[in-house]
């Protein structure tokens, strides 16, 4: 029989006998109920406008140019990103590896040897040439035919695992483009911030120019005087310690889009206009599993491990080989049963089933999780608008509080610990109103990040591929 025939032969056989799996019939863990909206979502929210919910590079809907050029830089230039990529790689290399399985090893093998043989070997003749060379070439085929499905499920374990790996890239892309936007909100936050600062600095130093000038004059004391410097240099601190902050927020950037620290910088802006934020609908929690890559893979997971116990228990019966060795004609299936293991395949069933209660069990985690993240951030939207509106009354009334004792002082009603207050008062109030904006524009970042971004399931298996 000709190799081609026996490799046709034995592959037949094998899919005839291949028919039989001791995996436990797949489903998707159960979670909790769904409710039918977000609780944290209430009466406030807003319809959005359709342009507004998260589609295609979702970063775009805050419409800043900077911030989307920023953004384009990381899929391509982020570190993090690259060695997930490299995991994905690796994992679509295991799936190819089990799937080879499916088919017989063919292996070739050639000699050539020349020798001598002895006077005093057993075939000498006498006058006969003594020395020859010898020509051998064998091949040989062996197949496993997957009977109790092991090859099966084997495949099917990395193909699920190639799957969970996909989604762990589309989560760390999810998360980076998220840290890069909330990063670059709390940078132009503190950039308002530095603004104010500097210009407070600049008041203050005025400030105590005029009251040595009035003390010089015998119009004020020099406790005045002790008030205003302290006042300017507490300024200054603040100041000096916003700048650090900012300089520190640019550094994290310049990681994040694959820069040196040292060669990256972002200008300032001119203006003390917070970047518009836009309403962003949630959809309805119904939806929120088929939206986040993490649930996906945590997923994922859960099935690689279903199939793993199909590989252990497939160990407690026979493997069958088909072998057709090319030096003599020969073809049958040879079978190997373990007769005693110590007790080593029921530890390997023991633990495929504890690791697949432990992903069943991280996958409830995730999914409670994914609720979490958006009712937080929900409620933060909120409660952060509100404090918005409230804290912009509180700076007007400070301010006008800033004006009067101002005028109360140089009519020489009140003393200068008067201004003092109403100033300190009037630059928190200020700061505390664009730390709100900062974290409202972290708040939407995160929301947009709960949801899932723009993220697609059904491209999970091919994306990402470079």
């Amino acid at each position: 029989m000709s190799d081609t025939r026996r490799l046709a032969l034995a592959t037949l056989l094998g899919s005839a006998l291949a028919a039989c799996s001791l995996a436990p019939h797949y489903e998707r863990p159960s979670t909790p109920q769904p409710p039918a909206t977000y609780k944290e979502a209430g009466e406030w929210k807003v319809a959005a406008p359709a342009d507004a919910a998260a589609h295609g590079r979702w970063w775009t809907m805050f419409a800043d140019p900077d911030l989307d050029a920023l953004e384009a830089q990381v899929s391509a230039a982020n570190q993090s990103l690259k060695a997930a990529l490299a995991r994905l790689e690796e994992a679509r290399a295991q799936t190819r590896i089990a799937r080879s399985n499916w088919f017989p090893t063919v292996t070739a093998d050639a000699s050539v040897t020349r020798a001598e043989s002895s006077v005093y070997s057993s075939g000498y003749v006498p006058g006969k040439t003594r020395t020859g060379n010898a020509f051998l070439l064998s091949g040989d085929l062996s197949y496993e035919i997957d009977v109790f499905g092991r090859v099966r499920n084997t495949v099917a374990g990395a193909r699920a695992t190639e799957q969970a790996s996909a989604g762990d890239v589309g989560a760390l892309d999810l998360s980076l483009h998220a840290e890069l936007a909330s990063d670059y909100f709390v940078l132009r936050g503190l950039d308002i911030e530095q603004r104010f600062l500097d210009h407070t600095v600049a008041d203050y130093g005025r400030a105590l120019q005029l009251t040595q000038n009035l003390y010089q004059g015998g119009a004020a004391a020099i406790s005045d005087v002790q008030q205003a410097e302290a006042q300017l240099e507490t300024a200054r601190t603040q100041a000096e310690d916003t700048r650090l902050r900012r300089a520190q927020t640019e550094h994290a950037i310049a990681v994040l889009v694959g820069r040196e620290a040292s060669s990256f910088s972002l200008t300032a802006r001119a203006d003390d206009t917070f970047p518009a934020l836009p309403v962003i609908e949630p959809g309805v929690p119904s939806e929120l599993l088929e939206r986040r890559p993490d649930v996906a893979a945590a997923e994922r997971r859960v099935a690689a491990a279903n199939a793993g116990i199909g590989v252990a228990r497939a160990a407690y019966f026979p493997v069958f080989d088909l072998t057709a060795p090319s030096r003599f004609w020969s073809l049958g299936p040879q079978a190997v049963l373990t007769l005693f293991d110590g007790g080593l395949h029921a530890a390997q069933s023991a633990a495929a089933h504890a690791s697949y209660d432990e992903q069943v069990a991280n996958y409830r985690g995730t999914v409670l999780t994914a609720y979490q993240d958006v009712e937080d951030n929900l409620a933060a939207i909120r409660q952060l608008q509100l404090q918005s509106v409230s804290q912009a009354a509180a700076v007007k009334a400070t301010q006008g509080a800033l004006d009067q004792a101002n005028l109360r002082y140089k009519g020489g009603i009140v003393t200068y610990l008067e201004v003092v207050s109403t100033e300190n008062a009037a630059l928190a109030a200020r700061l505390t109103a664009a730390d709100i904006d900062i974290r409202r524009g972290t708040a939407a970042v995160q929301l947009v990040k709960a949801l899932g971004g723009d993220w697609n399931p059904g491209a999970m298996t091919v994306a990402y591929r470079r």
